[in-house]
């Protein structure tokens, strides 16, 4: 008899330097925080250098932010994808162009910038009527 996986819903509230992770289950939420590389002093330092420096070490960082995020959401079946910045959609662009993601549902949606309680109710809201339909 084959077991059935129970599937396994994230919502990822990102900006361009944080991501907030929320595993979601019917009983609770599970936050993590992943953070980018790339600070401020980064880029003053760099700044004061080159542009064309800063930008490549951005994009690096970036780059490796992004790669820390797909491998978390491998594990998911179901990912919504929120914040303010254009992050959310650069991150979802690299995930479309990447088949290990073919079997996973990606959503993006825009949010301001949101409390701890707010990115939950969020999360909460949208899996709720996901599980609905």
């Amino acid at each position: 008899m084959e077991t059935i996986k129970p599937t396994q819903y994230l919502g990822i509230w990102m900006d361009n330097s944080s991501a907030y992770l929320m595993e979601y289950t019917r009983d609770s939420m599970e936050t993590e925080t992943v953070e980018s590389t790339f600070t401020h002093q980064d880029r003053e330092g760099t700044l004061n250098r080159s542009e064309n420096v800063m930008h490549n070490k951005e994009q690096q960082k970036q780059r490796s932010y992004y790669k820390e995020l797909a491998e978390i959401i491998k594990k998911y079946d179901e990912v919504i994808l929120f914040g303010p910045t254009n992050a959310k959609a650069e991150l979802f662009n690299i995930l479309k162009e990447d088949h290990h993601f073919d079997n996973t549902s990606i959503a993006v949606e825009d949010a301001d910038k949101m409390t701890e309680n707010q990115r939950h109710a969020f999360v909460r809201l949208y899996f709720s009527k996901q599980l609905i339909k």
